[in-house]
């Protein structure tokens, strides 16, 4: 269990616009900065509650607002938001369909009651005093995830929120009743109104954190994978215990991405590529990985075409960087490590000057004359080297 450091609550010291701001209403650090803070963590985000101010009050004291309907302002120095006390009521399906009513009258407590777990619907105002009415503390100093209220269930994006919080927080358990209200939001269909998009980036997020097997474990004991997925897309060679193990050695979400998409059947890439908007280097490294996964003959027309394959003439770096992912994984290869390590040198002479010099020799050589069939000969050439170390 972590251990609670109290010492951190030691309240903050207002500027000259926030000092304005609190002759005429209440300004309180919420969320996940009064988390880290009593966790010891760094707090790179500050998020601010404003009790009983109005739009016209944040305007007029220079406050820039982030959008028509939705009242969160931009601090004019720091950038910070600064949310007037709201509370809110669910008014359609998925994460959007929410209706928000700020108010003077609506009290901290209240906006707190909106929030998804206890430890992150806490508040700490400018003297360090605590304001935790759901006993957020108590569940961080038992390492447990606990919903602030039924209301939970009324966002389905607060399931993957679940997901990657235990990829981050790895020793925390799910509370029963939690589980239970994320397995009805499953069976409600509701995660099926996540924009696809939205998804990526809340797995991009968990896989920045110390072990995504976490994510990916919850959400297949969830059985969410058929919402979360295109019609007809199996998730269970990419939720595998090898599949899991290999992630969490992995150190970028790059990599993690790559590592994970190339468990799917090679004929969902396209649509998975698709679906989730994947940026083109992680497609890219994805097929390189499959493309060496799937390597098993060492005959030379065989790695002829495989380098040809992985483009290793013009973008040798992106099949260095995938040897690294495989390395760090620690995983096997039908080619096995020695042919590995041969890769890698072939890779790295690609980059080497004295290949390039040797090949422009070769061409001036044949005096210009089928210069395709001239780079084809060199190239089979260099690889022939390979089979003679």
């Amino acid at each position: 269990m972590p251990e609670l450091n109290s010492a951190n609550l030691t309240g903050f010291k207002p500027d000259s616009t926030v000092l304005a701001l609190q002759q005429k209403a209440r300004v309180f650090l919420v969320g996940g900065a009064v988390r880290d803070l009593l966790l010891d963590r760094p707090v790179h985000e500050r998020d601010w509650v404003v009790q009983g101010a109005t739009p016209e009050l944040m305007l007029r004291l220079g406050f820039k607002p982030v959008g028509a309907d939705f009242p969160v302002f931009l601090h004019p120095q720091t950038q910070d938001e600064y949310a007037l006390a709201r509370t809110e009521r669910k008014s359609g399906k998925g994460y959007k369909g929410f209706i928000f009513h700020a108010d003077p009258e609506v009290t901290v407590q209240e906006d707190l009651c909106r929030r998804d777990f206890t430890f992150n619907a806490m508040a700490m105002d400018q003297h360090g005093d605590l304001i935790d009415p759901y006993g957020g503390k108590a569940d961080l100093a038992n390492s447990v995830f606990r919903h602030v209220s039924p209301a939970f269930a009324e966002d389905p994006l607060r399931v993957l929120r679940l997901a990657r919080f235990l990829a981050r927080y790895t020793t925390f358990t799910v509370h029963p009743e939690t589980m239970a209200l994320c397995r009805a939001l499953v069976e409600q269909g509701e995660l099926a109104e996540l924009v696809a998009e939205r998804v990526y980036a809340e797995f991009t997020k968990g896989f920045k954190e110390p072990l995504p097997s976490r994510m990916l474990s919850l959400l297949s004991e969830l059985r969410a994978w058929p919402e979360l997925l295109p019609q007809g897309v199996d998730a269970s060679s990419a939720t595998s215990n090898v599949c899991l193990a290999a992630l969490d050695k992995l150190s970028t979400p790059e990599h993690r991405w790559s590592a994970w998409l190339s468990h799917f059947d090679q004929v969902n890439h396209a649509l998975l590529f698709d679906h989730w908007r994947v940026p083109r280097g992680i497609q890219d490294s994805t097929r390189v990985l499959c493309q060496i996964q799937k390597q098993t003959a060492v005959a030379l027309d065989d790695w002829v075409a495989f380098f040809a394959a992985v483009d290793v003439y013009r973008k040798p770096e992106r099949l260095l960087d995938v040897l690294h992912l495989i390395w760090q994984a620690g995983q096997s290869v039908p080619v096995g490590a020695a042919w590995l390590e041969k890769i890698r040198m072939f890779a790295n002479q690609q980059m080497d000057g004295s290949f390039r010099d040797g090949l422009r020799q070769a061409l001036a050589a044949a005096g210009g004359q089928n210069p395709q069939s001239t780079v084809d000969a060199f190239r089979r050439k260099q690889i022939q080297a390979l089979f003679d170390n």
